[in-house]
């Protein structure tokens, strides 16, 4: 039950994210073309698929959730892992985009750069240095080996 709880608080960060800024900054939410609409449709799924496939490689793989307060206790490098180091954000960035693109605001495009720029400087400053000391030389091999933002075409293969 503990577990579900802290499971179930670990997507307040993603609602207020993906839904609350985005309804706080854009006032005029309706279709402007249907084309870009459905364009900004098929990114946003793109990225909840990412999304679902990262967060539930943190629940079942990594034994924890995505929140900061119940992190993994064990290092994921495999799946969309093995491509890029922050899948999540991947996908997180893909949603604000297709949400952006659907119905044609500046506002939310701006707040996915800005998310964009925030979350580069806490991995860069505190999420790598904690996977650092938490996971030593394999997490050394592993920021070795795969990009923090740009998805390679190969997986990553542990040795």
């Amino acid at each position: 039950m503990k577990n579900i709880i802290r499971q179930i608080f670990s997507f307040i960060l993603p609602f207020t994210v993906l839904v609350l800024v985005p309804l706080s900054l854009e006032k005029d939410i309706r279709i402007k073309s249907i084309p870009t609409f459905i364009v900004g449709i098929c990114i946003m799924f793109f990225g909840l698929y990412f999304m679902v496939m990262t967060i539930s490689a943190f629940m079942i793989k990594g034994k924890g959730t995505l929140a900061p307060w119940s992190p993994t206790k064990k290092l994921i490098v495999d799946g969309m892992y093995g491509y890029v180091r922050n899948p999540m954000i991947m996908g997180v960035l893909a949603v604000l985009t297709g949400e952006s693109i659907a119905i044609m605001s500046i506002n939310i495009f701006s707040w996915t750069i800005i998310f964009f720029i925030i979350n580069h400087f806490y991995f860069l400053l505190l999420e790598e240095p904690l996977l650092l000391k938490k996971f030593g030389k394999e997490y050394l091999e592993y920021k070795k080996h795969v990009k923090r933002w740009m998805p390679q075409s190969t997986p990553y293969m542990k040795e």
